[in-house]
């Protein structure tokens, strides 16, 4: 019997109190049932002197039924017992269920919960994750707007800086040509103060052969120059072009370029070849930025204009 069946039966239970009273109940009827007389005849009573056994057989047969009443009175209550104590196990066994249940559904709750609140967490975490990652997307923003109009300011320097140069060299050829008339003018003043009308005649006709071979020269010596250049401007665009053989091979390409005088490229056209090799070619123009010039100014007069035949090299 288990500690908790044993409970049911103690003193003060009242299964305890209902059992003896079934009990003494039963004894009681048992008493009164073998002591009484329910025969319709009546028996003599034995005498003292009387050897029969026939009275103590009685006795002995009264006996065995009542231990055999009391024994199936204490059977049922040994079977009312266990159903009793079969039927609290069943009553424990669901309570302990319901409680194994109650702390699998806290448990279940509480790791719920936990999820939540780390989910929670997690958000919270991307959000201000999120966040930052804004204010740095904001403030690389603002530093690119901000380079960028740092170098719209720097180009506009830049032109405004090359505007200036360029009027100050074409001013400085301006009086480089008007020096250069009134040195003449004085010696021609000079002669024909000096010389009579046919000095005059015969010295200016010297004169003008002599320019004009002067000239001659110096337009040779323009010429060679440019040419010279337009050959360094050829090499420049060689080394910086993209060259493919099977699509270039034999192609050629003529561009019309328009230089300042500090050798930036202010335009490039095609004027007739392939387009492969011209599209090159103003890339490679493009990747130069400044091409070679010369320093003279009558020679650069000539190359400021110039037109170049690009032939690739492999």
């Amino acid at each position: 019997m288990t500690q908790q069946s044993a409970s049911i039966f103690t003193v003060k239970s009242p299964y305890f109190k209902a059992l003896w009273l079934s009990i003494a109940l039963h004894v009681f009827l048992l008493i009164g049932l073998f002591g009484g007389d329910f025969s319709s005849t009546s028996k003599p009573l034995p005498t003292p002197t009387s050897q029969s056994a026939e009275p103590i057989k009685a006795v002995v047969i009264d006996k065995a039924k009542f231990e055999q009443a009391v024994n199936k009175l204490k059977k049922q209550k040994n079977q009312q017992r266990d159903a009793e104590e079969k039927r609290l196990k069943a009553v424990e066994k669901r309570a302990s269920d319901a409680k194994k249940r109650r702390i699998k559904e806290q448990a279940r709750i509480k790791k719920l919960e936990k999820q939540r609140k780390q989910k929670e967490q997690e958000k919270i975490k991307a959000d201000k994750a999120a966040k930052s990652s804004k204010a740095k997307a904001a403030k690389a923003e603002k530093i690119r707007k901000q380079k960028e109009q740092e170098k719209q300011a720097s180009e506009k320097a830049a032109a405004t800086a090359r505007s200036k140069r360029l009027k100050e060299e074409a001013d400085a050829k301006r009086s480089e040509d008007l020096r250069l008339e009134k040195i003449a003018q004085r010696k021609r003043d000079e002669i024909a103060a000096k010389e009579q009308a046919m000095q005059d005649a015969m010295l200016a006709q010297q004169m003008a052969d002599e320019m004009a071979t002067r000239n001659k020269a110096r337009n040779q010596q323009v010429m060679t120059e440019v040419q010279r250049f337009s050959a360094l401007i050829t090499q420049s665009i060689n080394r910086r072009m993209i060259t493919d053989r099977s699509t270039m091979d034999g192609k050629s390409c003529k561009l019309a370029i328009t230089l300042a005088p500090s050798g930036f490229v202010i335009d490039v056209k095609v004027e007739q070849g392939d387009k492969v090799v011209c599209d090159a070619a103003q890339i490679a123009v493009g990747k130069a930025g400044n091409l070679p010039v010369s320093k003279d100014p009558e020679v650069f007069k000539k190359m400021r204009e110039l037109s170049v035949t690009v032939l690739p090299k492999f």
